[in-house]
């Protein structure tokens, strides 16, 4: 039934597609974000629906009079950089076959990521876009909440099989990345039942991401809280609010989950830690050695035997950084690290244009959050290798598409006070002239 029902749902969408491209945009990234075919058993477990959704997304944006705009701007123009500089750093892979297959996946993540910030324009996309993100991934929050309440978290919360949020911890980066736009969709919601089941969804997503047991992801709701605390105009009730969240933790979560966050501490005691930081030795050594170090898919256990100070102790990345470097060198990390910082500086000029706009505040809470996202993913991405996760380039395709609505022209952003002004004037019985 439920392969029925997807198939039913792509193939249906497809006619929609034609004529609009972004709802081509809106379908792919909540396949490739939810992953609903993996939660299958029949014929849609393998089925290709991203690549048929991406396919005749791009004939009809070749097609379709939908307005098309990219801008160059600062984060834009570093991101096409970046993939440029992955492609040349694959042409001197290390590891080539391996290479040469990540090269495919994740080009088509970066590839889907052009169109969407071409298509993504107007209000009601930018708005249907944020739904599906935080929806796609709310799914799992509901769900691992759920788990993690009746369960007594005793279990790690994980994601689908054989995808990018499979792992507990993944789970976890993605659910602490997604949580900040989940809160945006509370702070829109004008509906009483909407606003208290997006809070709701805040609360179950908050302790799936507890009930994943991922260290990485406990420091980055850190970070996150207090970043929102400083930010906040009532810091003594935010303050409380976040409070309240630690007794919940104490009364939900058994023993072995506090043992397991106390090793943060005791890093040197943990040997998975040190194999961490082992791998990202590693990654330094190769690409102190290499202009455009060893390619996608460098960390290999061939690969530690030559740059590893211990070989015998073989980890993945464990850090979206040291990923980057050990795959694309210092450049490949100066510009991963630059993409980072214009895409909080999108956020930041979004925020100054609209504060001052009374249509745009929910331009200013949606460039807001997609900032703690980035908190969020940065901090948590420290320990995982998840650099080229589509979610965190759809937050920068939300930040994007928010600055082409916020920066219009004067004129535009001034039309709505300018009719208010000539109304004033008509009902004025004295006006003075």
């Amino acid at each position: 039934m439920r392969d029925l029902i997807l198939f039913a749902i792509v193939f249906g969408l497809l006619p929609f597609i034609i004529k609009r491209p972004v709802i081509g945009v809106l379908g792919f990234t909540w396949i490739s974000l939810m992953n609903p075919h993996r939660l299958t058993y029949g014929a849609a477990y393998d089925f290709p629906f991203a690549a048929i959704l991406a396919a005749v997304t791009l004939t009809s944006l070749l097609f379709s009079k939908d307005p098309k705009r990219f801008p160059l701007t600062s984060a834009t123009i570093v991101l096409i950089l970046f993939v440029v500089w992955m492609n040349i750093t694959t042409l001197f892979a290390q590891e080539t076959d391996l290479a040469w297959r990540e090269w495919d996946r994740v080009m088509k993540t970066f590839f889907m990521t052009f169109v969407a910030i071409s298509v993504v324009n107007s209000e009601k996309d930018i708005k249907a876009y944020a739904w599906v993100l935080a929806l796609s991934l709310g799914f799992y929050g509901f769900k691992g909440g759920l788990f993690t309440l009746l369960g007594g978290g005793t279990s790690h919360v994980v994601g689908p099989s054989y995808t990018y949020i499979g792992d507990n911890n993944a789970l976890a980066l993605a659910l602490v990345t997604i949580l900040p736009l989940i809160w945006y969709l509370r702070l829109q919601a004008n509906n009483k039942w909407l606003r208290t089941s997006m809070t709701g969804l805040v609360l179950l997503t908050g302790m799936a991401i507890v009930g994943s047991y991922s260290r990485g992801a406990l420091l980055a709701g850190g970070a996150m809280l207090f970043f929102l605390w400083v930010k906040s105009a009532h810091k003594l009730r935010t303050g409380l609010a976040v409070l309240l969240i630690v007794p919940l933790i104490f009364i939900v979560m058994p023993d072995k989950w506090f043992a397991r966050m106390e090793t943060i501490d005791n890093y040197k005691e943990d040997a998975s830690a040190m194999g961490r930081i082992n791998s990202w030795k590693f990654a330094a050594n190769v690409a102190k050695d290499n202009l455009t170090a060893g390619g996608y898919r460098v960390f290999t256990p061939k690969m530690f035997m030559v740059y590893a100070p211990n070989p015998l102790i073989f980890y993945d990345a464990h850090s979206i950084y040291f990923q980057v470097l050990g795959e694309h060198g210092f450049i490949g990390l100066l510009l991963f690290l630059s993409m980072m910082f214009f895409a909080w500086r999108t956020g930041k000029r979004v925020l100054v244009a609209s504060k001052s706009r009374d249509d745009a505040k929910w331009i200013a809470d949606l460039a807001a959050m997609c900032q703690v996202s980035i908190i969020g993913y940065a901090v948590a991405g420290a320990f995982l290798t998840l650099a080229y996760y589509d979610l965190y380039y759809s937050i920068i395709v939300l930040l994007v598409s928010l600055e082409k609505l916020a920066l219009k022209s004067p004129q535009q952003n001034t039309l709505p006070d300018v009719r208010s002004k000539a109304k004033k004037f008509q009902d004025d019985p004295n006006p003075a002239v």
